[in-house]
């Protein structure tokens, strides 16, 4: 039998194992018991979004349905041999390796998955000591205290005729130096205790922002209305989600709010969100017709429900480099505080403003995804002759919907976490290519 045609075999097979009723089944995927039957016979067949929900009804991969469990370890092993740094294992064997030690090929894909994990902690880690600010105020403030009692401890070895209200006030100086330095150490250790992971606690008002912004999908109703203005921004941050935040990231998102309350109305929802239905996700082909901006339309696509454009990505840095704005996409990271891959497109445009760029590119060292950079520098506010012109760059990020001719390009996250190694747009050492 084809192997398409073997997916409800898979679906039963595991159904029976874990116990669900075909009835339970197929209510949880939205479907017929009826209809359920005929797939689990072969016997019709299945579209991408049912298989999305029987396989989370079944708790396991997609891929592990639609090609089976050899499959998926063939393809987790192939994603292991190609990782930097590796020594090519022979990949034409891969099949007979799988075939005859399937628990061996499923230990080593599992300990490929753990090492993954192992790296993003490494990396979420070295970004928090490299970069954080708090962590930097925190050893700043100790070292501080130290530096100030030694001193006057020295003055008080020193000095052998000291009078005594002299005397007095140094004493008074070290008490109250040792109590800052106790502050801070326990701040510190507290900090240092928390969770190393991703969805640690924001620290910096731009993780704030973000984590505002991500909370609502960065589509915010409010002001896709026509008649919303400045005062549906005032009330948005006036909830409860807004006056959690810090006074500074407060100010940040209102800026995005506002810029995002401008994109709307130039490009209104609806109006829109019709061109891209029959145009698609082309910005260059969008701008023409609406006759708005590239960077405008990207700003815009990127605030649209993923449930009607699929995911979307964006990241906009300034004219130093530094990225004022994130929004991820799976199979595209993003650093929360270093600085990001110098090989980028979004950095390549700004030598070129208003000259759009487009790119497949994959991040190297987990295996990343192919995704479509597409990137644009355009004027963020024009000149005057007390300052100069200021530019920002934008990158919109989309799945690759493959078959491309054009070549892939290797990039990275941050030098600091990237495994390749004699790069020339490195520019400091990798924890990970050679070490701490």
């Amino acid at each position: 039998m084809p192997e398409r045609l073997m997916i409800g075999t898979r679906i039963r097979e595991r159904r029976v194992l874990i116990g669900i009723r075909q009835s339970e089944l197929a209510k949880q995927a939205g479907i017929s018991p009826s209809y359920l039957n005929l797939i689990e016979h072969n016997r019709r067949r299945i579209g991408g979004k049912t298989l999305l929900k029987l396989a989370q009804a079944l708790e396991v991969e997609p891929s592990v349905l639609s090609e089976g469990a050899e499959a998926t370890l063939i393809s987790a092993l192939r994603e292991a041999a190609g990782e930097p740094g590796t020594d090519s294992p022979e990949l034409s064997r891969i099949e007979a390796f799988v075939g005859r030690f399937p628990g061996w090929a499923g230990l080593l894909t599992d300990l490929y998955r753990r090492t993954q994990g192992l790296e993003r902690t490494v990396e979420t880690l070295t970004d928090r000591l490299a970069h954080d600010p708090f962590l930097a105020d925190s050893l700043h403030e100790v070292i501080s205290s130290v530096t100030a009692i030694r001193s006057t401890s020295s003055i008080l070895v020193e000095t052998e005729a000291l009078e005594p209200e002299w005397q007095a006030r140094f004493h008074r100086n070290i008490n109250e130096d040792s109590a800052r330095l106790t502050e801070g150490a326990q701040a510190l250790v507290k900090y240092l205790e928390g969770a190393p992971n991703r969805d640690a606690e924001v620290q910096s008002p731009q993780d704030e922002m973000h984590a505002y912004l991500a909370a609502r999908g960065y589509h915010f109703e409010e002001l896709e209305r026509d008649i919303a203005g400045p005062r549906e921004v005032t009330r948005l941050l006036a909830g409860e989600a807004g006056q959690a935040m810090s006074s500074p990231a407060q100010s940040l998102t209102r800026e995005v709010l506002l810029r995002y309350l401008e994109d709307a109305q130039a490009l209104p929802f609806g109006q829109f969100l019709a061109r891209v239905r029959t145009i698609g996700l082309q910005p260059d082909r969008l701008a023409e017709a609406t006759g708005a901006e590239m960077v405008q339309v990207f700003r815009r696509l990127a605030t649209l429900p993923e449930a009607e454009v699929g995911p979307v990505g964006l990241v906009i840095c300034d004219a130093s480099g530094t990225l004022v704005f994130r929004k991820p996409i799976d199979g595209f990271d993003m650093p929360r505080l270093a600085g990001a891959c110098a090989l980028w497109p979004l950095y390549q445009v700004m030598a070129q403003p208003q000259v759009p760029l487009r790119a497949r590119v994959r991040q190297v060292g987990r295996g990343g995804e192919v995704v479509g950079a597409l990137a644009v520098a355009g004027l963020a506010a024009p000149a005057a002759f007390d300052r100069p012109a200021l530019m920002q760059a934008h990158m919109l990020l989309l799945p690759d919907p493959g078959g491309a001719a054009e070549e892939v390009r290797p990039l990275g996250v941050s030098c600091r976490i990237c495994p390749v190694k004699n790069c020339v747009a490195r520019r400091e050492p990798s924890i990970i290519a050679e070490g701490f």
